[in-house]
């Protein structure tokens, strides 16, 4: 890593003077029954929830420690990775100053948040194969460029971005880089939570919402360094997590063996339907995937994502995303739902 990296530049001022909110939680720690609590303004009468609950997650913390072989001071965990997406861009983007860097097609919620936080966002499309264009991106990032997100595996070209090229980044970009994991269990790529050691200005973004199967908790992860780290929980909300989150993320984490199971049955059907869509006349290319899902392209997006709801399938429509001209994005279901889906496009004239 060249010696351009200083955390402490990246900092919005008033984000290093900021004096966080100390819960009562924070306050006492302990938590034993026989301790009366009166500082939290709580309703006293048990029924599961109401008390408070953790603000530091430990307990889910440390299960993902021992899963993922990193501390748990290099962990963070949001409502949902838009959380800790807002945050990063709140803790280093100074509104109607800083900029971000996003490669289109890409997951749009990287735009969507930075609008909402006042930052300008610079697009730099990703190459007619799918892939950083390492020199463009350089060229266009400014002091004033705080953030470069990636996503990898992609949503929604579902390929793995190329690990020369993010290397290249990590070490010539002088902000941050943040890499979305979403899919990463999905893939054949090594997950980047492993070398943050030599990156210090690595985000790495995960969810427990694809290959876990708890989109409905909304449970995202943050892996970075201590440091970083440390400044993300000054400006979260106190009790970002809630109680009933908790309880069912660890009952899950608690269970790897499921999450293998079900990422074997993803890939199993992934593959049967790469196989199966290059025999449909109305899909062009199948594009490769590294993901839960498989982009294509078609004769007409539009008009077939239409047919396909008439027969009661709903599919993305991505052909208004750049280089995704006439594309649909599929994600893949289980066996019959992916068989429904077969038998709809072969019906399609």
């Amino acid at each position: 890593m060249k010696q351009k990296f200083n955390l402490n530049n990246l900092i919005r001022d008033n984000i290093k003077n900021l004096n966080p909110y100390s819960s009562a939680r924070d306050e006492y720690k302990e938590v034993s029954g026989s301790m009366v609590f009166l500082d939290a303004n709580e309703n006293p009468f048990n029924n599961g929830v109401n008390r408070y609950p953790d603000p530091q997650q430990n307990q889910v913390k440390t299960q993902l420690s021992k899963l993922k072989s990193i501390s748990v001071d290099n962990i963070l965990l949001g409502n949902g990775s838009d959380e800790v997406l807002d945050l990063i861009i709140r803790a280093f983007c100074e509104p109607n100053q800083d900029s971000v860097i996003t490669l289109p097609p890409t997951y749009g919620m990287y735009e969507v948040l930075a609008n909402v936080n006042a930052v300008e966002v610079i697009k730099i499309p990703l190459s007619s194969n799918f892939q950083p264009q390492v020199d463009k991106i350089l060229k266009a990032s400014s002091k004033a460029t705080k953030l470069l997100f990636l996503c990898s595996p992609n949503n929604p070209t579902a390929n793995s971005f190329d690990t020369k090229q993010i290397e290249l980044l990590l070490n010539e970009f002088e902000g941050i880089v943040v890499i979305d994991e979403a899919y990463i269990d999905f893939s054949k790529a090594e997950s980047w939570i492993q070398r943050l050691d030599e990156f210090p200005n690595l985000i790495v973004t995960q969810t427990l919402s694809k290959a876990y199967g708890m989109a409905g908790i909304r449970l995202g992860v943050c892996y970075a360094s201590k440091a970083i780290i440390s400044i993300l929980n000054r400006i979260k909300p106190p009790y970002n997590i809630n109680e009933l989150t908790q309880i069912k993320a660890l009952e899950y984490l608690t269970k790897p063996h499921l999450v293998i199971e079900d990422v074997r049955r993803i890939l199993e059907q992934r593959d049967w339907l790469m196989t199966e869509l290059k025999y449909i006349s109305c899909i062009n290319t199948v594009y490769d995937s590294d993901a839960n899902f498989i982009l294509v392209s078609v004769d007409n997006a539009t008009a077939r994502y239409s047919e396909l709801v008439s027969k009661g399938i709903v599919v993305r429509n991505r052909t208004n995303q750049p280089l995704c001209e006439n594309c649909l994005r599929f994600t893949v279901g289980s066996q019959m739902e992916n068989i429904k889906l077969i038998t709809a496009l072969k019906s399609l004239k």
